[in-house]
C-alpha cells in the first residue's frame, strides 16, 4: 500500500492487507489533510496499519474491498454524513470498532452516532495522547470481539465441549455468554441444579480463555471440612498443626495466572468466607500458621446451587462477598427446561460408551421417547449415568426400556399406562399416581438399600452430587445413624 505524505492512499494503490496478518487496519475519514495525517502518524506509531482518504465515497469503496479493523469517522463531510456511513458500517461490517470525530460536537450528535454503533466519541481538538488510547481501547475491543465470535462458532458447530451439547435457545444464550466472559478475567458465578454441568462451564471458560495453558484447580467446598479448605486454599506451613510435617503451597498461590473453581461456594463456612474475600481483595493471602503474605494472581469461578441471595438475607452468606464474585452471573437451565437437547446429549453418551465397548448401541422407541419425556431432577448428569448403566446390563446393542433405571421405568408406566392400563396420560388425574419428588424419594432410598447404605456411590448412579443426596436424606429426616 503506497502513501503520500498526508498519508492519503487513491483507489489505484493496492488493497491494504488482510487484517489476519496480525497487524490491524485503521482506516481514517477526514477532509481535513491535518487531521488524517495526526492521525496515521499516531496509528502507525501504535502498532496499526493506517489509511487515511478524504471523502465518504472512496471510504465505502475500500470498506466493500479490502479488511479493516477499526474506522475512525468525522462525522461531518461536505458531501455527506458521516452518520450514514456509520449506519451502512454497522449493518454491514458489524465487527468493525467505530470511533467517531467531530469539530461540532453536541449532546445529540454524540447520542446518535453512540445509539448507531459508535464505539468511542472524539472532539476537535484532541490531545494526540487522547486517540492513542481510544485506538488502544478499540484495538483491545476488536481483538476480544473476534475471538468471542470464534468461540461462539465453535460452540455451536461442535456442539458444545464434551457434555456441553445442545442447540436450545437456552444453550444458545449460554454459548453467547460464554464466548464474551472466557475473554476477560473477571470473576463468574455459576448457578444451576446439581447436574447441569457447572463445573464443565467453568472448564469451559478457562480453557478458551487466553491464560488456557495456566492452571485449572477445582476445590470442592461442600465435600470438605473447614480447615480442609482453608489449608486448600491458603496453604500451610511446616508445623502450623499436628500432621503439617513440610510447607504446602495453597491452590489460590499456586494457580498463577490461571483459574481456581470454587465448586459449592455456598458450603463454605462464614469465617472462610470472610478470609477469601479479604485475599480476592488484597490480592494477597496468608498461609496457615505463617506470619508472611504472600502475592496471588489467579481468576476466580464459583459454583453452586443454592440460593445465594437467599442466604445473604438470612446471613449464612456474605453480602459483600456475594457481590465480589457475582460479577457475572451464568444460570445454567435444568435439563428439563431444554427437553429438546435430550436427544443430542443421549445419542453423544450412548457413541461414548459404544466406542468404549465396542458396541454399536441403540435406543428402542419406548426409552427415547421416556428419556425425552422425563423430567430429570439429577439433570445431566443423571442422564449420562442411566444410559451407561442401560449399556451395563443390556443383554444387545438395543437398549431397551427395561435396561433403564427403576424411576425411569415407573416414570413411563404412571404416564403412558396408568394405573388400570389405560394409555397416553390417563393416568394424569389418578390418585394412584405418584408426585414427582415421591418417586425421587423411593429412587434415592431405593439405591441406598441395593448398595447397603453406599451413600458415594448411590450418588454416582443416580447422578447426583454427593452434597445433594446428604441434603436430600437430611430433608427425610434420615441420619448417617437411621436405618434404610
Amino acid at each position: 500500500m503506497r502513501v503520500t505524505d498526508l498519508h492519503e492512499i487513491t483507489m489505484t494503490d493496492p488493497a491494504p492487507r488482510s487484517s489476519h496478518s496480525g497487524r490491524m487496519h485503521v482506516l481514517i475519514v477526514d477532509e481535513d489533510p491535518a487531521v488524517r495525517s495526526a492521525c496515521c502518524e499516531i496509528a502507525a506509531s501504535r502498532g496499526f496499519v493506517p489509511c487515511g482518504v478524504d471523502n465518504l465515497e472512496t471510504a465505502q469503496r475500500l470498506l466493500r474491498g479490502n479488511s479493516v479493523d477499526i474506522l475512525i469517522l468525522d462525522l461531518k463531510s461536505p458531501a455527506g454524513s458521516g452518520l450514514e456511513l456509520l449506519e451502512e458500517v454497522k449493518l454491514l461490517h458489524p465487527e468493525i470498532a467505530v470511533i467517531v470525530v467531530t469539530a461540532h460536537a453536541t449532546v445529540s450528535s454524540a447520542v446518535e452516532a453512540m445509539r448507531t454503533g459508535a464505539n468511542d466519541y472524539l472532539t476537535k481538538p484532541f490531545a494526540l495522547e487522547e486517540l492513542a488510547a481510544v485506538l488502544d481501547r478499540a484495538a483491545e475491543r476488536r481483538t476480544v470481539d473476534t475471538a468471542s465470535r470464534r468461540l461462539r462458532e465453535k460452540l455451536r458447530s461442535e456442539q458444545g465441549l464434551g457434555n456441553l451439547i445442545g442447540n436450545s435457545p437456552e444453550m444458545e444464550r449460554i454459548y453467547r455468554i460464554l464466548s464474551k466472559v472466557s475473554q476477560t478475567t473477571h470473576p463468574v458465578l455459576i448457578l444451576g441444579e446439581s447436574g447441569t454441568g457447572k463445573e464443565l462451564i467453568a472448564r469451559s471458560i478457562h480453557s478458551n480463555g487466553p491464560h488456557a495453558s495456566k492452571p485449572f484447580l477445582p476445590v470442592d467446598c461442600g465435600s470438605l471440612v473447614p480447615t480442609l479448605i482453608e489449608s486448600e486454599l491458603f496453604g500451610y506451613v511446616k508445623g502450623a498443626f499436628t500432621g503439617a510435617t513440610r510447607n504446602k503451597e495453597g491452590l489460590l498461590a499456586s494457580a498463577e495466572g490461571g483459574t481456581v473453581f470454587l465448586d459449592e461456594i455456598g458450603e463454605m463456612p462464614l469465617d472462610l468466607q470472610a478470609k477469601l474475600l479479604r485475599a480476592l481483595q488484597e490480592k494477597e493471602i496468608r498461609p496457615v500458621g505463617a506470619t508472611h503474605r504472600v502475592s496471588i494472581n489467579c481468576r476466580i469461578l464459583a459454583a453452586t446451587n443454592r440460593d445465594l441471595g437467599v442466604m445473604v438475607e438470612q446471613g449464612r452468606f456474605r453480602k459483600d462477598l456475594y457481590y465480589r464474585l457475582n460479577v457475572v452471573a451464568l444460570r445454567i437451565p435444568p435439563l428439563r427446561d431444554r427437553r429438546e437437547d435430550i436427544p443430542l446429549l443421549a445419542a453423544h453418551f450412548l457413541e461414548r460408551m459404544s466406542r468404549k465397548s465396542e458396541t454399536k448401541y441403540v435406543f428402542s422407541d419406548d426409552a427415547i421417547r421416556t428419556m425425552s419425556e422425563y423430567a430429570w431432577p439429577g439433570n445431566v448428569r443423571e442422564l449420562e449415568n442411566s444410559i451407561e448403566r442401560a449399556c451395563a446390563l443390556s443383554s444387545g446393542p438395543v437398549l431397551r426400556l427395561g435396561d433403564m433405571p427403576t424411576q425411569l421405568q415407573d416414570f413411563h408406566l404412571h404416564t403412558h399406562q396408568g394405573a388400570n392400563g389405560h394409555a397416553n396420560g390417563a393416568a394424569a388425574s389418578d390418585p394412584d399416581v405418584m408426585p414427582l419428588a415421591d418417586l425421587e424419594r423411593q429412587a434415592i432410598l431405593d439405591t441406598l438399600r441395593q448398595l447397603n447404605g453406599d451413600k458415594l456411590t448411590a450418588a454416582r448412579l443416580l447422578g447426583i452430587g454427593k452434597t445433594t443426596l446428604y441434603r436430600k436424606l437430611k430433608e427425610y429426616g434420615i441420619g448417617d445413624s437411621a436405618g434404610l
